[in-house]
């Protein structure tokens, strides 16, 4: 037999194995390179906006590629390991260590750099997919073009034929480093079985389980009012992260082996085939797995949690530029809303104009603020807040003695914890005029330009004009006069922000319209939850591929025991129930905790984001998890096979 032969053998053979990995890497090539093309298609550039955006898809290129380049030489790690004793045999009939790495070499050669072929060409046709689906996110009107670009080309074989030399380096060492002894049993080294169960286990497990509660704890409290300075708000986050993960891998590493022993213990050690398949496989296989668990579920939790805030962003555009605009069309000048509303009406678009004064005075707050005030950045006991009368707002009514707030996000309130009830003061001049403070309402009533972010004081109309009549100029802005323009039912606020953004009343401060306000963070979030989204699909992929190699090392591994319980007389349904519960758990057992860790990470600051919690977040995880089971599925039916042939 030809060396030719001999390598074209060797590949046949071993394809079976390399499917999945082929396919996997066939993926990421494609996803690169469609990628890649995003940053060279003239269309993308209405898209992207602006520097930053562009300079996004540059860094998450740079982070893809870092994905797929450790999945791949993890990968490649794995299978070499499984050809040890191929690799062994070799030796022993004659052939040198050069002549396997030069057959090793041709194989992965023809894998390799055909799956690449393969991946840009697939990269390319959908590339034109990626454009139309980052083009429907971001709200961009145009059409998306197929482009073949030269650039996405040479950039993409310039990078994966670095991560091609990376791994046949790394083989080259394994190689030269092993000696014939030690390739026979490689394999056997690569899991440790631990039988007993130590103490420094025990209390790893408890430790970590601690830890975990703890950092979930401290993140429930991050925004609460314990944590108000800068430094003692970085210290807590740092402290969450760190217990996190550390307790995270503690988990892995003792306290699924502690459950596991201490439900063994309870039944007396009488276990049935599905629990000896299932349970006794994880206490000796999930310590040694540790580390890869623990980074698995870490990224997963950062995937699901940073895809879930950009989805909550994206998902609350239009309730955030409502809180920012009330209005279809915000201005600060009586003028200038005059001449948009003629604007508006030679173009037969009816609308409804509301006119609204305000004065800005210092309010003490202090008494119904849950938050210490020099915590929140107040100069004293006093805030300069925006005020208006009742009569400028149909759906509140005061009385004389009476101020209710208006125009709230969930930030503010989470940072503030104002109070149902209490008593304020406003100061007027020389005099300070006490209130009875009746609550907050989530109407929004002026525009964040007026807020700054703050509640609006809504007190009667006679209050007003007595707080009016001595206002201090020192605190009034460019404006006490808001306008706003509402389209009437049946108009098109299309064509009226096409008019808005025609003339140059848009390019004065202060003037602003809801939709373009809706559009642009849709714009900026849209391209972000594409980003991460497909980061996020990206290390999906690589981790369940992982994951499913490691399936197929311990398939292989335990195949002896399959051959003696099919002797013992039990059936392959019995086998392959055990199988279920055992991917269950490890598939299972790392999303369960990623989908946790990202649900405490974004509950803890969700607000900052959007106004919409639950409806996002389980989309995210939902489709997520879904995507997930696929590799546990295959993994089934990959034992299923193991268990066929152990008869």
């Amino acid at each position: 037999m030809s060396f030719n032969q001999l390598i074209f053998r060797n590949m046949k053979k071993n394809l079976a194995n390399y499917y999945l990995y082929v396919f996997a890497l066939i993926f990421s090539v494609a996803l690169y390179f469609s990628f890649v093309t995003l940053q060279y298609d003239p269309s993308m550039d209405e898209a992207t906006g602006t520097v930053r955006g562009a300079a996004a898809l540059r860094a998450s290129s740079i982070l893809l590629v870092s994905i797929v380049a450790v999945f791949l030489v993890y990968a490649n790690k794995l299978f070499i390991k499984r050809r040890s004793k191929e690799i062994g045999l070799l030796q022993l009939i004659g052939m040198t260590k050069q002549r396997i790495f030069y057959m090793l070499s041709a194989e992965n050669l023809i894998l390799y750099f055909g799956s690449l072929v393969i991946g840009i060409a697939l990269g390319f046709s959908i590339s034109k997919l990626m454009t139309m689906i980052v083009f429907k996110i971001t709200g961009v009107e145009d059409v998306a073009s197929l482009n073949f670009s030269t650039e996405a080309l040479v950039q993409t074989l310039l990078v994966f034929g670095g991560v091609y030399v990376l791994i046949m380096l790394l083989n080259y060492v394994f190689i030269k480093r092993q000696t014939i002894l030690s390739l026979f049993h490689v394999k056997q080294t690569t899991e440790s079985r631990v039988k007993k169960l130590s103490i420094m286990e025990i209390v790893m497990g408890v430790l970590g389980m601690g830890l975990i509660v703890t950092g979930y704890y401290v993140s429930s409290k991050l925004f609460d009012g314990d944590f108000v300075s800068i430094n003692s708000l970085f210290a807590a986050m740092i402290f969450i992260l760190a217990s996190v993960i550390i307790g995270t891998y503690f988990f892995y590493k003792g306290s699924v082996r502690f459950i596991s022993n201490v439900i063994r213990k309870n039944k007396g050690g009488y276990l049935n085939v599905n629990e000896v398949l299932s349970l006794s496989s994880i206490m000796f296989r999930m310590k040694s797995n540790a580390l890869l668990l623990t980074i698995i579920t870490t990224v997963s939790a950062l995937a699901i949690g940073l895809l879930s805030l950009s989805y909550i962003s994206y998902y609350s555009a239009e309730k955030t530029a409502e809180g920012q605009s009330p209005d279809d069309f915000t201005f600060i000048s009586a003028e200038d809303a005059d001449e948009f509303g003629e604007a508006l009406s030679e173009q037969g678009i009816e609308y409804s104009k509301q006119t609204t004064e305000l004065v800005r005075a210092n309010v003490y707050i202090e008494d119904i603020v849950g938050a210490a005030m020099e915590d929140l950045n107040f100069d004293g006991s006093w805030t300069t807040m925006a005020i208006v009368s009742d009569e400028s707002v149909e759906e509140i009514d005061v009385s004389e003695k009476e101020t209710q707030f208006a125009g709230y996000n969930d930030a503010m309130n989470q940072l503030m914890k104002l109070a149902d009830s209490g008593e304020i003061k406003i100061k007027n001049g020389d005099e300070e005029i006490d209130q009875k403070y009746t609550g907050i309402s989530k109407i929004d009533v002026l525009p964040s330009i007026f807020t700054y972010g703050l509640p609006t004081a809504i007190v009667d109309d006679s209050v007003f004009k007595r707080i009016e009549s001595q206002a201090d100029p020192e605190l009034q802005g460019r404006s006490n006069l808001f306008v706003g323009l509402t389209l009437e039912e049946g108009a098109s606020i299309e064509e009226a922000d096409e008019l808005f953004q025609s003339t140059e009343l848009s390019e004065q401060a202060g003037n602003d319209s809801q939709y373009a306000s809706t559009q642009f963070q849709k714009q900026n979030m849209g391209l972000i939850m594409f980003i991460v989204g497909f980061l996020g699909l990206t290390f999906l992929i690589t981790s369940g591929c992982i994951l499913y190699f490691k399936q197929m090392d311990e398939g292989d591994e335990e195949q002896p025991n399959y051959t003696i319980l099919r002797k013992l007389g039990y059936t392959r349904h019995d086998l392959v129930k055990g199988i279920q519960i055992k991917q269950l758990f490890n598939f299972g057992i790392p999303l369960i905790i990623g989908l946790i860790h990202s649900y405490f990470a974004v509950q803890s600051g969700w607000f900052f984001f959007g106004t919409e919690i639950w409806t996002p977040m389980f989309i995210v995880m939902g489709v997520y998890t879904a995507l997930y089971s696929i590799f546990g599925i295959l993994s089934v039916l990959y034992y299923k096979k193991v268990i066929r042939e152990a008869l």
